[in-house]
């Protein structure tokens, strides 16, 4: 099978237990939580984290919750990302954001769902025979990715962002603390779930931290390219704005070309990775 043959397989896999996890009630909220999770996402972060259990031996039973934990943790942020008082997007993947469906009241309630169920599913979830002490190693990675030092503090940075004259190493700081540990997170769960050693542990630690970079200069590339007529767009923190777009692209490629160095250091061969790494260079060569 071919990367993206096991990728759409296993996305698949992600999708339906995902809704599985959505369906335990009917109430507004869960209605909410199921419309802005199950809308046909790319799986990013779960993808990432079944590869890399796979890649050292683990069961794609045993990663499957912990994958959705994280998926999970994504679409919350996503959903209070849009909300008026931060983004204020009434779009997100092509349809109206959660907010502008169901009212920002409801949307904030399901998000803070979405970050609570995650931690149920994590607190259910099995742990390898061998090392019975790994799953409380992950739910502090996750929660650190995701709480004040992490996630919620790179959205703090995103909304306190002054563009008068900003620099390169701010537009980082921002994508280092809301977007790369997520992806990072991912990258060394699966990593310790499949029993990998420290070394290779820390080695899917720098190769998720340069790929969650990479990937939010690629989406900083395409909204700078959609957006350059936008006023409002251009007051936003976008690296590619900064770099311009030649530097953008150079950048992108130093980015992956140091993720992909990560794995090889400790003679970690995957091809999913390399897809990943590839996926983020298309139409960029």
């Amino acid at each position: 099978m071919n990367p993206e043959e096991y990728l759409k397989q296993k996305k698949g896999r992600i999708d339906k237990a995902l809704a599985l996890y959505l369906q335990a009630e009917n109430s507004p909220v869960f209605e909410a939580m199921r419309y802005a999770v199950l809308n046909g996402g790319k799986r990013f972060r779960p993808l990432l984290l079944l590869a890399s259990g796979q890649n050292f031996g683990a069961a794609e039973e045993l990663l499957l919750p912990y994958a959705c934990s994280i998926e999970l943790i994504h679409n919350y942020s996503l959903i209070h990302d849009d909300l008026p008082l931060m983004d204020n997007d009434d779009f997100r993947r092509g349809r109206p954001s959660c907010h502008k469906q169901f009212g920002p009241t409801l949307a904030l309630l399901a998000g803070n769902g979405l970050l609570s169920m995650a931690f149920e599913i994590l607190a259910g979830a099995s742990t390898p025979a061998s090392n019975h002490q790994v799953k409380e190693r992950i739910i502090e990675d996750i929660a650190a990715a995701s709480g004040p030092r992490g996630l919620i503090a790179g959205q703090w940075l995103d909304m306190s962002f002054k563009p008068d004259n900003p620099q390169l190493a701010d537009l980082q700081e921002i994508a280092l603390k809301k977007t790369a540990p997520l992806i990072k997170v991912s990258a060394s769960s699966g990593a310790r779930l499949g029993g990998a050693s420290l070394a290779e542990v820390e080695a899917l630690e720098k190769f998720g931290t340069f790929l969650g970079l990479a990937f939010q200069l690629r989406d900083d590339i395409a909204d700078f390219n959609q957006d350059r007529g936008s006023f409002r767009r251009s007051s936003l923190p976008n690296m590619a704005r900064w770099l311009g777009p030649t530097a953008s692209v150079q950048y992108l490629k130093d980015l992956l070309d140091k993720a992909a160095d990560s794995l090889k250091e400790y003679n970690i061969k995957s091809e999913i990775f390399g897809f990943f790494i590839n996926q983020l260079d298309i139409g960029l060569k």
